[in-house]
Order: C-alpha cells, then sequence, then structure tokens
C-alpha cells in the first residue's frame, strides 16, 4: 500500500483533544486521600486544573513542564504531527511560558503502518518546533496497538509574569485567540464528508502556534491565561471560575466560530467527546440550545488561549493581539468574569 492513500485516522478510536478521558471520569482517576508534601517551590502541581507543571528555580526564573499527546486527528502523517506539536507546546504559552526543549512521545503499530509514515510525523514536529525557536532533542517510541505522538515540553518564565487559569477577577473581561468548531470540522474530516476549504482554515489554525500567550504575559492587568482544549470552552471556563468563586456572563453572538458549522450539524456530525463534556457540565451552566451546546461543548485540538483582562488594561491587551494578526477574533469580547451567581456559566 503506497503511505499516501493511507487514512491515518482510521487506526484509531478517538482523535485529537477529543481522546481526552471524560471529565467525570477523570475526576474519579485523580482523586486520592494521600497528603505527601509537596516541594515549597512547586507553584503549580497536581493539585490544580491548571495547564502544566510550575517549579520555581533561582533567581525569580521558573521551570514550566508539561506534555501532551494523542492519537490521529487527520489523515495526512505529516499534518498530524505539526497539529500534536503545536497543541502540546501550547500548554507552555498558557503558562505565559516561553518554551526552551521538547522530547517526543510516539506510539506506533509496526505491524500496521509504515516507518516511512512515523519519519512523517517526526518531521512535522520539528517544522513546528522551529516555528516555537526550540529543538526536538530526543524522546521515546512504543510498539503500540494504535498510533498516538505527541511532545514533553520544558519552557521558563519570570515568576512575575507567570500566568494561572484561575486567577481572574470579578469585572474581568474574557478574550479567546482562535474560534470554536475545530472538534466538529475534524470529526467530518474523520467520516470523509468535511469540505476542503472548511479543513484546510480549521487546518491553519491547529498549526498555528499560541506564541501571543509569552506576551500576554507581560501584561500585568492579564489576570487568568488557559488554552482551549480537549474539555471545550465551558469546561475551561469553568476551571477559570475556580470551583464557583465566579461566574461567567458570555455573549454567545460574539463567540467567534469556524466558518459553515451548520452544513456539518444539519448532519448531526460532531465528536463523542461533546456530549460528555456537556454531561458533566450542565448543572454548572445556564440551559444551551442546540448550537451552544455543540459549539461551546465542543473538543478543541489545539485551539486558542483564552484570556481574562482588567478593564483598565483592554487596550493594552488589544494592542498585542493586533501585533500578531489576530484582529478580527481575539479584539472581540465575549464574556465577563461577575461575582458567583446561581449559574457559574451564563450564556446569552
Amino acid at each position: 500500500m503506497e503511505t499516501e492513500e493511507i487514512k491515518l485516522t482510521t487506526f484509531s478510536r478517538g482523535s485529537g483533544c477529543g481522546c481526552k478521558i471524560s471529565p467525570a471520569i477523570l475526576k474519579n482517576i485523580l482523586k486520592t486521600n494521600d497528603d505527601f508534601p509537596m516541594p515549597a517551590n512547586l507553584l503549580v502541581g497536581n493539585a490544580n486544573n491548571d495547564d502544566a507543571a510550575v517549579m520555581e528555580l533561582e533567581n525569580g526564573q521558573c521551570l514550566i513542564s508539561t506534555t501532551d499527546f494523542f492519537m490521529p486527528v487527520v489523515d495526512n502523517a505529516y499534518d498530524f504531527g505539526r497539529i500534536a506539536s503545536t497543541n502540546a507546546i501550547s500548554d507552555v504559552y498558557a503558562m505565559g511560558g516561553k518554551p526552551v526543549l521538547a522530547v517526543a512521545i510516539l506510539g506506533w503499530p509496526v505491524d500496521k503502518l509504515p516507518a516511512e509514515l512515523a519519519a512523517q510525523v517526526i518531521k512535522g514536529a520539528r517544522f513546528i518546533c522551529r516555528m516555537a525557536g526550540i529543538p526536538l532533542a530526543g524522546g521515546h517510541s512504543v510498539d503500540s496497538a494504535e498510533p498516538f505522538f505527541g511532545l514533553a515540553v520544558n519552557g521558563l518564565v519570570n515568576k512575575k509574569n507567570l500566568k494561572r487559569n484561575n486567577t481572574a477577577q470579578p469585572g474581568d473581561f474574557l478574550f479567546i485567540t482562535k474560534p470554536l468548531g475545530l472538534g466538529l470540522i475534524t470529526t467530518a474530516h474523520k467520516r470523509g464528508v468535511v469540505l476542503e476549504q472548511d479543513f484546510n482554515t480549521a487546518l491553519s489554525y491547529m498549526c498555528t502556534v499560541n506564541k501571543v500567550g509569552e506576551v500576554l504575559a507581560t501584561l500585568s492587568g492579564v489576570s487568568a491565561l488557559t488554552d482551549v482544549t480537549g474539555f471545550g470552552l465551558v469546561g475551561h471556563l469553568l476551571e477559570m471560575c475556580d470551583s464557583k468563586r465566579l461566574s461567567a456572563q458570555i455573549d454567545f453572538n460574539n463567540i467567534p466560530l469556524l466558518p459553515n458549522l451548520s452544513f456539518y450539524l444539519d448532519k448531526m456530525i460532531y465528536p463523542d467527546m461533546t456530549m460528555k463534556n456537556y454531561a458533566a457540565y450542565a448543572v454548572d451552566c445556564t440551559t444551551l440550545n442546540a448550537n451552544q451546546l455543540f459549539t461551546l461543548c465542543d473538543p478543541q485540538t489545539s485551539g486558542g488561549l483564552m484570556v481574562a483582562v482588567s478593564p483598565d488594561s483592554v487596550n493594552e491587551y488589544l494592542e498585542v493581539v493586533r501585533n500578531f494578526g489576530l484582529q478580527g477574533i481575539a479584539d472581540v469580547c465575549i464574556g465577563k468574569f461577575t461575582p458567583p451567581a446561581d449559574k457559574v456559566v451564563v450564556v446569552s
């Protein structure tokens, strides 16, 4: 079989960040009664639902450490490597950091897929690492039942610029740097019904590194930062609201969406993870209509950053995102954080 004829998504049950374990199951997995003391310089660890671990070093610097991997979200091996790498590196940017080093994580069914395809995955990863200005310095591979790929990434951040996902304040405005709908488009791709232009648009976003996060971290008025991945906008927004410490009001009409999503929703094409997300979050969210549910709970693969900005820093924020060419998406306010309300996420 010629390698260009092989469709990677047919070799995996899930795809992209939709491979994530559902929020309800993950909560049970991570629950523990252990009271093992953590080092005092571990600023962000597994007690938090943040994007990466952070350890304070000397002279005000902090080490950011993260890993992310998943099964193929697209059929092309080179593109798969690019997307998975962009997604993994994003967690460093979501903490406000600068990535410095990556190593690869590769699972490959060597009896089903040729090694040449795995080489294309690595080639795509190297390209994205160059875009982020870091080396792909090694890694680990296993012979697995299904293909998967990702990176473990280290980054650095000055402690005063470290951004958390749960430090937003009442009155902060909410912005997002990429449109939603990536899960819908990649599901349509896996089912062989995606329109070429829609797929190319989604691919372009999934391969765009969230480098703007490193610059946004220097703004004191950016109160909180996270990226939107497998738990959808609602799931990651609930994390920003920090166990009901805050609520968030969302203006759905301002949410940036990929074009032509109704074409797929009319055909009932959406990721399985969408309904798992909704089942986990419905109790904390106002009633969603169909369009809101299938976009706000859509699992994003290599999605954008979600940014909480204090009212007096909005102009600074807008200047940064426009310098990155993100006007029309990242410069549109999609909501606001408020004191706690009956529902944590209020969608209108």
